[in-house]
């Protein structure tokens, strides 16, 4: 072999090796994290937001006694019985 093959070679085979070493890089980089998350605990936290999730809505209702759930104010009364105001302002109890 003539030293410009051997030269060449080298070259490619640093090429290959620098390429390889970024993508990997790039790789190790990306991360992908669930974005309901941090939701699901600010809804956890907070009884005024709205939920479709009935485990968290008894949740809520047990620690806030009263949670949102599908765009209606339940509240616990002190008889631990569930209630929501219907648009009058009675009580309704469920």
């Amino acid at each position: 072999m003539t030293m410009t093959n051997i030269l060449l070679i080298l070259f490619f085979v640093l090429l290959l090796f620098f390429y390889l070493k970024r993508n990997r890089g790039l790789a190790q980089k990306t991360t992908i994290s669930p974005t309901y998350v941090p939701f699901l605990k600010e809804q956890e936290f907070n009884p005024d937001i709205s939920t479709d999730n009935w485990d968290l809505h008894r949740l809520r209702l047990d620690k806030f006694k009263r949670s949102q759930y599908k765009g209606l104010t339940f509240f616990v009364s002190s008889e631990n019985k569930i209630y929501y105001l219907s648009e009058e302002g009675d009580k309704v109890y469920c």
